[in-house]
């Protein structure tokens, strides 16, 4: 039976607000689903002769709401959250660019009342005099942090305002999510900002002056950089500049030592506070990105359960991304942080009866503009060297017509010195009602599609030919092989290979343990430089060597669909990001586990030429967990 999660990871068919009866423009229902259609009441699922309506749920808050539409007054800023009847506090205080490498807001010692949905805070009067860190009565303009929080203690939102005058006071467009840096290549970069208004944005960098003109998300793309070269870089939006530092990542092949990172699940942890900024643990996120650069990092790799999600509000869900970039900010500004979808990035359509009870749930369609995947593309930036989606696939009833979510930026790869990292979607087109896909049909957790497949193939061949690279590293967000929190799903489903994704209500051919099978042959057995699969979804750490000697199989798997193994990689998975811990679970390959622990950690590769050492610690008590040599 499948219920719908709470922010806090109860599953409880009871959180949503029915709104059936109302009536709904007709949507187009993609030919990929089955027994599923619409009219004048909206979309359906059709079961045992009843009809099951799509049911949104009431969303909590949403960012447009968070926001708080501030406006200038003559003592400062206002704000109204339009959220009837919402009480809580508003802290604030102001963000001092310029005076650490790591902007936060200092909070001022008094907070705001939040009553009706409104508050305002007073510049004249309280933040002035000794209180004005940051110049603002001289200098005319200045930017409040500010944090919003329920009369229940929920942490909503770490939002942004900027502001000119010295009273009467004018809101100015303001970055509130940035700069972030993207897509780094030896002689060029991306660095994305998003304001809270269009507004023009400039970028000064290397004696160039690249200007944005009436946008809210800037991309601006930076070219005739020098390979493994550190540049300062200036942001300018209104009177507001920022001034931070990259470095291009070396030519291909240069060998040079490196440090990258690795983690995943930071959703919404138990505790209160910062561990639960509306669905992220931005606590341990902070925490993790802090030690990463302290350690040097190159670049960071974070594969899934950003947040709570299973949503069925974009807003709500924009909301709950923009807590974990503001979280993984000030870090952000200095290296490049690929990210990519889990389970929790799940945006939904979900099917009730009238009375309530179990129902289904499959990705939200639209699918260009409202599924997950679309809202994942346009909060985040990454790669554009992915396939395109499953359509044109032999399962595809509708090849003419896109049916089928995209990949566009959720799956890639990047490639930096002498390690490759190719990014894989085992979340994709997801149905969390995994028991009804039958019925509705719709991708399965941890199931890799034919064309994803197809290029991991292609793309995994291509990088073992290239003379320039040392060592390759999967990721996904869901584990090969499980060992303790996701057993009875992920890539075993308990040792069951009926489990597979549907398409236009007929099976995929090939079973979960094939498809993760088929994957393995290709990384092990034609591959030499795949070190490593770097997963989560299980909220915890532990090392597991995959070679000939590792039971794979469950008992009563046929011996002809067996596959052999010829070298022995390694699964790291790190779903210990912040997310609630699963303990240890018995499984065939338990005896090749090692390192199991449920503390918060952080993984750390440090690359010198052929060899790799993984070095793995606490990033809350700053101990280490293990070290180990896993290439010589």
């Amino acid at each position: 039976m499948f219920y719908t999660v709470l922010k806090n990871g109860c599953w409880m068919a009871a959180c949503f607000m029915f709104a059936l009866g109302t009536l709904q423009a007709q949507v187009e229902v993609p030919a990929i689903h089955s027994n599923m259609d619409s009219d004048r009441e909206g979309v359906y699922v059709t079961f045992r002769g009843e009809k099951y309506y799509d049911t949104d749920r009431v969303p909590e808050m949403t960012l447009t709401q968070a926001m708080g539409n501030p406006e200038g007054t003559k003592i400062g800023i206002k704000f109204n959250f339009n959220k009837r009847g919402f009480s809580g506090k508003l802290y604030y205080g102001f963000i001092p660019y310029g005076d650490s490498k790591h902007p936060h807001p200092v909070f001022f010692k008094r907070w705001s009342e939040i009553e009706k949905g409104k508050a305002s805070i007073d510049i004249l009067g309280q933040l002035e005099g000794r209180y004005d860190m940051i110049g603002w009565a001289k200098n005319g303009y200045g930017t409040l942090g500010f944090r919003v929080m329920g009369d229940d203690g929920q942490v909503y939102y770490d939002g942004k305002v900027s502001f000119s005058g010295t009273g009467p006071f004018e809101v100015v467009p303001t970055v509130i999510e940035g700069p972030f840096l993207h897509r780094m290549k030896p002689t060029e970069a991306t660095i994305a900002l998003t304001t809270h208004v269009p507004v023009d944005a400039t970028l000064k960098i290397n004696d160039q002056e690249l200007k944005t003109t009436g946008q809210t998300q800037h991309e601006i793309k930076v070219t005739g950089l020098k390979p493994d070269t550190d540049y300062d870089y200036t942001v300018s939006v209104g009177p507001i500049e920022q001034t931070y530092t990259l470095h291009t990542s070396p030519e291909p092949g240069t060998r040079k030592p490196l440090v990258f990172a690795y983690a995943s699940d930071s959703r919404a942890g138990q505790g209160g506070g910062e561990r639960d900024i509306y669905g992220s643990n931005a606590y341990i996120m902070k925490k993790i990105m802090a030690l990463a650069h302290m350690q040097d990092a190159a670049f960071f790799q974070f594969s899934g359960d950003l947040i709570n999600g299973y949503l069925t509000n974009a807003g709500e869900m924009d909301l709950q991304y923009a807590n974990w970039k503001r979280a993984v900010e000030p870090f952000g500004h200095y290296f490049p942080i690929y990210v990519s979808m889990g389970n929790h990035e799940a945006l939904m359509r979900s099917f009730y009866k009238a009375d309530g009870g179990s129902g289904f749930t499959v990705d939200r369609f639209p699918y260009a503009t409202e599924s997950g995947e679309a809202v994942f593309a346009r909060n985040f930036v990454n790669p554009l060297n992915g396939p395109a989606s499953e359509d044109g696939a032999s399962y595809d009833p509708n090849p003419e017509v896109q049916d089928f979510p995209s990949y566009e930026e959720n799956v890639f790869y990047y490639i930096y010195d002498n390690v490759a990292v190719v990014v894989m979607n085992s979340d994709y087109w997801y149905a969390p009602s995994t028991g009804r896909i039958p019925v509705t049909s719709g991708g399965m957790h941890g199931y890799i599609m034919d064309q994803q497949f197809a290029w991991l193939e292609k793309t995994i061949l291509a990088l073992e030919s290239n003379e320039a690279i040392d060592h390759i590293f999967i990721t996904q967000h869901t584990p090969f092989f499980p060992n303790g929190g996701h057993v009875s799903d992920d890539m075993w489903y308990n040792g069951d290979n009926t489990k597979r994704a549907f398409a236009a209500g007929k099976p995929l051919s090939r079973g979960i343990i094939q498809r993760r099978d088929q994957m393995l042959d290709l990384i092990v057995n034609k591959s030499q430089k795949v070190l490593g699969i770097l997963t989560g979804d299980e909220h915890n750490y532990a090392r597991t060597t995959i070679g000939p000697e590792t039971q794979i199989h469950p008992a009563n798997f046929p011996e002809n669909l067996r596959i052999k193994l010829s070298r022995t990689i390694y699964q790291i998975n790190n779903g210990a990001a912040g997310a609630p811990y699963y303990a240890q679970e018995t499984t065939p390959w338990t005896p090749f586990v090692s390192g199991f622990t449920t503390q918060n950690a952080l993984v750390l590769f440090h690359i010198e030429g052929k060899s790799v050492t993984m070095r793995v610690m606490n990033p809350d008590t700053l101990e280490e967990i293990e070290q180990v040599e896993l290439r010589k």
